[in-house]
């Protein structure tokens, strides 16, 4: 009789069983997983690390849509038909990433409805986070976008150490996620190290009080 499996289903222990069709590679800070406009044809999994996703206007101007933790999937759009990429994965903080094939992927979940429905669950998490995002972007003022997006990189809410610190992240990033300048930035920031809402040890440390400027009225 099998084995009855116990606690949530784990899409990295699944996916280190696969023998063919997939790739595992540890990338250095700041290198391109892939470009937009390259070839989609192939899903990733995020073992260990980060990855920053951005997008280019045909002006020439980069945005950042995203930066992923473990256990996130992304290039999944190659599933719908997408033919090329939308966007660019930058590596962050030394990750360990599995590329699946697209047709690898397809037969992965045809064959195992747990893995479709932890792809699915992930997918539907992530796109009530974009629609957050979005109520951000059109009705909050940059102050609270930021420390929106400071929490959400600090994984606010999550089962982990207190303040774990936030990844190594640049305040020209930060403006390119929160949609203003980097100066504006640069204030915000000084102001909420006064008011003792993050702190710099061993890193940036965001404290749960600075859920009070985004619940602010």
């Amino acid at each position: 009789m099998p084995s009855k499996r116990t606690g949530p289903f784990d899409p990295k222990k699944f996916l280190s069983k696969i023998s063919s069709g997939k790739t595992l590679r540890f990338y250095p800070d700041g290198e391109s997983i892939f470009t937009q406009g390259d070839d989609a044809n192939a899903v990733f999994y995020l073992e260990e690390g980060k990855v920053k996703l951005t997008v280019l206007s045909p002006g020439g101007k980069e945005a950042v849509i995203a930066i992923l933790n473990r256990g996130s999937f992304f290039g999944e759009s190659c599933l719908a038909g997408q033919l090329h990429r939308t966007s660019t994965a930058t590596s962050m903080e030394h990750p360990c990433v599995v590329r699946i094939e697209k047709k690898t992927m397809i037969r992965l979940l045809r064959e195992n409805p747990e893995f479709e429905g932890a792809l699915m669950a992930y997918l539907l998490s992530r796109n009530i986070r974009i629609e957050e995002d979005l109520v951000d972007q059109m009705f909050n003022s940059s102050e609270k976008r930021l420390a929106r997006v400071l929490l959400l990189l600090a994984r606010f809410g999550k089962k982990s150490n207190p303040e774990p610190p936030v990844t190594k992240i640049s305040q020209e990033t930060l403006a390119a996620m929160v949609g203003t300048t980097r100066s504006r930035i640069s204030y915000f920031m000084n102001k909420f190290k006064k008011l003792g809402f993050i702190r710099y040890d061993d890193g940036l440390r965001v404290r749960s009080s600075l859920l009070n400027v985004v619940l602010r009225d």
